[in-house]
């Protein structure tokens, strides 16, 4: 025994001997309270993950994210054709009631879970991700949203078309001889109508034009009635059109091109989303690596101290070693094994997140499959990005960037629309139409010695030349004789104009909101990218760093157990330089996976984190006139 440890000795046997057999403390502020606990929890594993006997998953490919907006928007518009208005009218006056589907309210489903656990990588779990995540599946949404406000806007210059049929009797006393000829009580006239038309607004000049085809068949017991009854059909052609406000070069479909600029800022925006999304899943994985890698740092000092117990109590048995190096000890192992509870509950959260985000749910369960992330860091892989290239990387392919600039252009639009409302109303309406007339012409007396017919009663009589039935009035109406045709030039203009000029302040202001804005977020981007910049250089220096430290301080404490195993070290001086292992190991790990989530981060800022996992994303032309928008 050495001399330091037989001196230890003598003097706690001597303590206790002048304290009558008790060691009383000096001070009753350091006396020890509490007592262990009766039932304790049981010792976490020391060694080996929280086992998943995770399997790796089929190679994944990435999702399509650069589909046509018209292939997007095709599944929302199916049952919205005229063939499909009966069942609109039939589903309307369904007596069924509307319910959620069962996925969301059924207690079995709720108590569904995969209880295979899957291995992936990082480029892995983001395709996953993108492709089940229901958030993310709900911002996608807004660019199939927006493609219809396209639609929509195309929709001013879809042709209406209208149509009317109506039957109408009137009998009423007879007030005037004149009213029947006779000596009917009664006058009694009924009108058949079938009328159409079609009126459109032009995507060129944004005029009004319109064709009207109205038939009437009316008849009456007059017997003044020249032609009762009586067939006429009535063709009209018309035209509105603006020649101030509303009118200009392209100006009938700006409201369409304005429509289009805020579809392509939704897929710009979407395209930030995906940017903040794929950042978000590589560092939730990269989370779940780091609580792994920090439960194994745990672990393997839980291992150590529990060791050191074990051979402390051997020496304190057979009186090599002082009850209080035992203590210290046991000490170390309960924090270790406090530490290894922790690292475990960190394990299970960050594996929850990881596993609610990429959804990886093949048989549509409430729960998903727990995922094992197979990528590990890897620090020897230096990226290197020159800061000027950087900063040309984030203007061009920055999705937020790119939106902005869009806003801009639409804003631009904006004021000129605005611009025209100020004008004048000046419209000039035409209108060019034929009729004609055809039904039964009875031969009606007159007092006059010339006629062309001769009545039942004898004598002279006159008749109309429009004797015939419906087809016949329908020949003569392109005959031109009858005819009307009209020219109105109508001017209105508020004295103030004050709803316009407002709205034209208002356009102006949102434009140079927009040019601010772009301006703020480009001086942002640069702080990004710096900031990106020296995080990935500062994480490769401090990856490479931390490994030596972690080096050095392993084998000053290989050395250190040599020295307490001959006794040269103490227990306490033995657990500092554990402690400072521990650590150590601990800022290795955090400092590789930092430098991975920097990584990503320099992927953001530049705006070339889709590029990097080669997922295909590009704004597309939500450009589409329908035939009716093309004239």
């Amino acid at each position: 025994m050495s001399s330091r440890k037989r001196l230890l000795l003598t003097l706690t046997i001597l303590s206790i001997i002048f304290a009558g057999g008790t060691m009383a403390p000096a001070d009753d502020s350091l006396k020890v309270t509490g007592a262990l606990p009766t039932s304790p929890l049981p010792a976490p594993a020391t060694s080996g993950t929280i086992q998943l006997n995770a399997q790796p998953i089929a190679p994944q490919q990435a999702p399509p994210e650069n589909l046509s907006p018209s292939v997007l928007t095709a599944p929302f518009e199916q049952r919205d054709s005229a063939l499909d208005l009966p069942a609109i009218f039939g589903h309307q006056w369904s007596l069924t009631k509307e319910s959620a589907p069962e996925s969301l309210i059924s207690e079995r489903y709720l108590r569904s879970q995969d209880s295979n656990a899957r291995g992936v990588t990082l480029k892995e779990s983001i395709y996953i991700a993108l492709r089940n995540n229901p958030g993310l599946q709900a911002s996608a949404l807004d660019p199939i949203a927006s493609m219809e406000s396209v639609r929509q806007a195309n929709g001013a210059f879809d042709p209406n078309i209208t149509s009317q049929g109506d039957i109408i009797k009137n009998v009423q006393p007879t007030t005037n001889i004149l009213q029947t000829g006779n000596h009917v009580e009664t006058y009694t006239q009924k009108n058949y109508d079938w009328n159409f038309g079609i009126n459109k607004v032009s995507s060129i000049t944004n005029g009004t034009w319109g064709v009207t085809f109205n038939n009437d068949r009316s008849l009456s017991n007059s017997s003044f009635a020249g032609v009762n009854p009586s067939y006429t059909p009535t063709l009209a052609l018309s035209l509105s059109q603006p020649l101030l406000q509303n009118f200009g070069w392209k100006f009938a479909t700006i409201n369409v091109r304005i429509a289009e600029s805020g579809q392509r800022q939704a897929q710009w925006n979407f395209g930030q989303t995906l940017q903040d999304f794929v950042e978000r899943i590589g560092g939730e994985y990269w989370n779940v690596v780091l609580a792994e890698e920090n439960l194994d740092v745990a672990r393997a000092a839980l291992r150590f101290n529990q060791d050191l117990v074990r051979q402390n109590a051997i020496s304190v048995k057979v009186g090599t070693l002082a009850p209080i190096d035992l203590q210290e000890a046991q000490s170390a192992a309960a924090t270790a094994e406090a530490n290894v509870f922790t690292a475990e509950a960190n394990l299970k959260n960050t594996r929850s997140q990881l596993r609610e985000d990429v959804m990886f749910n093949p048989y549509g369960t409430f729960l998903p499959a727990e995922l094992e992330p197979i990528t590990r860091p890897a620090p020897e892989e230096k990226m290197t990005m020159d800061e000027n290239r950087a900063l040309e990387l984030a203007v061009q392919y920055r999705p937020s960037l790119a939106g902005m600039r869009e806003a801009i252009r639409g804003a631009l639009m904006q004021e000129k629309f605005s611009e025209n409302q100020v004008l004048p109303q000046l419209n000039l309406g035409t209108q060019f139409g034929i009729n004609s007339t055809a039904g039964t012409t009875p031969c009606l007396s007159t007092s006059s010695a010339v006629g062309n017919c001769t009545p039942l009663g004898g004598g002279t009589g006159s008749q109309l030349p429009f004797g015939g039935i419906y087809g016949d009035a329908l020949n003569r109406l392109w005959g031109f004789s009858f005819y009307n045709y009209a020219a109105v030039l109508t001017f209105q203009v508020p004295l103030d104009n004050a709803t316009a000029r407002a709205a034209l302040s208002q356009a102006r202001i949102q434009y140079e909101q927009q040019r601010a804005q772009y301006r703020a977020a480009l001086a942002q981007a640069v702080v990004d990218v710096q900031s990106a910049l020296s995080n990935l250089y500062a994480d490769q220096k401090r990856a490479t760093a931390t490994a030596q430290a972690t080096y050095y301080a392993r084998q000053s404490l290989h050395d250190e157990e040599v020295r307490f195993r001959v006794g040269l070290a103490t227990t306490h001086d033995l657990l500092q330089f554990q402690e400072e292992e521990v650590s150590a190991e601990g800022n290795q790990v955090q400092a590789e996976v930092d430098l991975e989530n920097a990584k990503l981060a320099m992927g953001h800022a530049t705006g070339t984190l889709l590029q990097s996992f080669q997922i295909d994303f590009d704004v597309k032309d939500p450009h589409d006139t329908p035939w009716y928008a093309a004239f």
